[in-house]
């Protein structure tokens, strides 16, 4: 079986819902995140964009409703033994078999949380859901549960981490020995990913990020390619995942002769990353991290050019994104804690002067502050 924890460690995390859940009032949790799944029971798979839910009982029952193809992926992948299949046909409607599913572990008349906040349940089976059950039990959103245990780390979880951290550095190793004038963007691409795959990595949940040019503004994928300019600008966000853990980096490079413009805000940058830093501690709430952020980019005189959070949350995600949960933005009360991770990433878009500049690095919060998981320095690249 290709599971990656202890059963103890697995065992635990359960244990660890099941006491949250008796802390609510709540009888069991409905799952639809893909996430929650892998992390409560190693079950990996793309399956959930079908319809699929894992059930956790107050009293340890736990059963999966799926599709056929990913019957033998919850066997090879998981430790669960009770797996449903629902069957593909005309007008099904797969939420019926998993009312039958609780009906089987006497759920009727129980409150059952429900992670109504998830890329797996859509607005559709959300309505079906709470049609069949009406009259049979009760439904409470509890979409916090499991995300809130997965913001902190095991040591185990921490040793992948590192790995994804080091995958990452090869990565942008393989971007800096790859990227010059005249270089096809697909080329740094394929090194990058290339390095992350080489090293035993995974996909990451969600495309690298590449612009240059004035798409070097950009913070998203998007399809088409260029080649670098003599005079060029390039910037590229972008993950080292092992074992579906992420680690993140972000940097802007410079292609030839270097701008004042891109010397200024690169410095401003690396002073926002410091002040950021310096407020990520734990016992604090990390919207301080996000306000110094603010403090240093809008005294650089860039208040215009800046985004309204400077960071988030990794860990073991799926598609359609690695950004977890929590987010570094003005008032967010989350409190720092040891072993949380963080991908703080300081980012100004000129639309003006057409010139962009990123500075990203993945933190691990420690008892006293917090530590880069990057080998690499901050000095603004230069090809």
């Amino acid at each position: 079986m290709a599971l990656h924890f202890t059963p103890e460690e697995s065992a635990e995390r359960r244990a660890a819902v099941i006491r949250e859940l008796s802390a609510r009032g709540l009888d069991g949790l409905l799952m639809f995140r893909q996430e929650s799944m892998y992390y409560l029971t190693g079950y990996d798979s793309f399956g959930f964009c079908f319809f699929q839910g894992l059930y956790l009982g107050v009293d340890g029952g736990l059963f999966l409703l799926t599709r056929a193809p990913d019957l033998r992926q919850a066997r090879h992948t998981s430790i669960i033994e009770d797996i449903r299949v629902w069957v593909d046909q005309a007008d099904k409607n797969p939420v019926e078999d998993l009312r039958a599913g609780l009906e089987d572990y006497g759920c009727a008349g129980k409150r059952l949380g429900v992670e109504i906040d998830a890329h797996g349940l859509t607005g559709t089976h959300w309505s079906a859901l709470q049609a069949v059950v009406t009259g049979f039990c009760d439904l409470q959103d509890a979409s916090d549960v499991v995300r809130q245990l997965r913001a902190v780390k095991s040591n185990a979880e921490m040793s992948y981490v590192r790995r994804a951290a080091l995958l990452a550095d090869e990565a942008l190793d393989a971007a800096m020995r790859t990227a010059a004038p005249g270089v096809f963007e697909g080329e740094i691409l394929a090194a990058m990913q290339g390095a992350v795959f080489r090293g035993g990595g995974d996909y990451p949940s969600n495309e690298f990020i590449i612009g240059s040019g004035d798409d070097a503004l950009l913070c998203r994928y998007f399809t088409g390619r260029r080649r670098l300019d003599a005079e060029d600008q390039l910037t590229l966000e972008f993950a080292g995942v092992y074992r579906r853990y992420h680690a993140c980096l972000m940097r802007t490079f410079v292609i030839g002769d270097v701008h004042r413009e891109h010397e200024l805000m690169h410095r401003a940058c690396v002073e926002a990353m410091e002040a950021c830093r310096a407020a990520l501690v734990p016992g604090e709430p990390i919207g301080a991290v996000f306000d110094a952020h603010a403090r240093v980019m809008d005294a650089a005189g860039y208040r215009d050019h800046r985004l309204n959070a400077c960071g988030y949350g990794l860990g073991a995600t799926y598609a359609p994104t690695w950004i977890d949960w929590p987010m570094f933005h003005t008032g967010s009360r989350v409190q720092a804690q040891p072993n949380m991770v963080f991908f703080l990433h300081m980012i100004l878009m000129n639309s003006d002067s057409r010139r962009a500049m990123t500075l990203g690095q993945t933190v691990a919060v420690t008892e006293s502050g917090n530590e880069p998981l990057s080998q690499f320095p901050l000095d603004l690249i230069v090809k």
